[in-house]
């Protein structure tokens, strides 16, 4: 079952660090690309993953092409992709042992949810974090 409660999302934003951002974009109309720079503004480290942009840069961090890429531990990874291809990211998050997956507004994978629940992961589903951040008003980290 994916995290429902406000306040076991607002502990998860708040215990976050490091967020991989899977569909980062560099294009400013793009959702990925607000929200990212949101995030960096409120405090996050996040990493951009984009396999098309690998070795370039969003607002000042660089892009790699998987979560394999950032060879360091991933507190949340959030999913700018389809539902259906958010299955594939899910198990990549899993296998670099991130501690939980966020996938984004409109995103909603119940078998993939399962596996990363099955493999100790937290899981959100149909929300963005700018959004909870706001409503919960959960704190700037770091």
């Amino acid at each position: 079952m994916a995290l429902t409660q406000d306040e076991d999302i607002a502990r998860l934003l708040g215990e976050t660090r490091t967020i991989a951002l899977v569909g980062a974009s560099d294009n400013p109309a793009r959702a990925s690309n607000e929200v990212m720079h949101f995030l960096q503004g409120r405090g996050y480290r996040v990493i951009p993953v984009n396999p098309g942009m690998a070795g370039k840069t969003i607002h000042g961090a660089e892009v790699k092409a998987s979560l394999a890429d950032i060879g360091e531990t991933i507190d949340l990874v959030d999913i700018f992709r389809n539902s259906d291809a958010a299955g594939a990211v899910v198990d990549e998050a899993i296998a670099v042992g991130a501690k939980a997956v966020w996938m984004q507004l409109g995103v909603i994978n119940e078998d993939a949810a399962a596996r990363a629940e099955a493999a100790g992961l937290k899981v959100v589903m149909n929300h963005c974090p700018k959004i909870e951040i706001g409503r919960l008003g959960v704190a700037k980290v770091g």
